[in-house]
C-alpha cells in the first residue's frame, strides 16, 4: 500500500487509503462539512486540532485505522463525522509510564 497525505483548505488531513478516520488540522466546528474520499462528511461535534473524526461508519469492536495501521478498537458504533477519542476508542498502545510508585526491589 502506498502511503500519502492529503489535505486541502477543509481543515482535515486524510493520511492513508483505507483509513477510517481523518485528523483535524485546525479546530472544526460541529456542522462543518469536509469532502474526503468522495464523500461529504458533516461533523457531529467540534473536533480540536490534531484530533480524529470518523470518515466511514465504524462498528463497535472494529479496528480504528490511522496512517494505514490499527490504533485501537471502537467501544461503540461510530458514525461518519463523529469525534473519535477515549470515549469511543480503546487504544492498542501500551502505556509507557505509570503513576504508581516504584517499589524497592531488594
Amino acid at each position: 500500500m502506498a502511503f500519502f497525505q492529503r489535505t486541502d483548505d477543509s481543515g482535515a488531513l486524510y493520511l492513508a487509503p483505507g483509513d477510517n478516520i481523518a485528523v483535524a488540522t485546525r479546530e472544526l466546528a460541529a456542522g462543518n462539512t469536509v469532502d474526503i474520499d468522495d464523500a461529504t462528511i458533516e461533523l457531529k461535534s467540534t473536533v480540536d486540532v490534531g484530533h480524529k473524526f470518523a470518515i466511514h461508519p465504524i462498528s463497535e469492536g472494529s479496528r480504528i485505522v490511522k496512517y494505514g495501521a490499527p490504533i485501537g478498537i471502537a467501544t461503540a458504533d461510530i458514525a461518519p463525522g463523529e469525534y473519535v477519542h477515549i470515549h469511543n476508542l480503546r487504544s492498542d498502545y501500551l502505556p509507557s509510564y505509570t503513576l504508581e510508585p516504584i517499589e524497592d526491589q531488594e
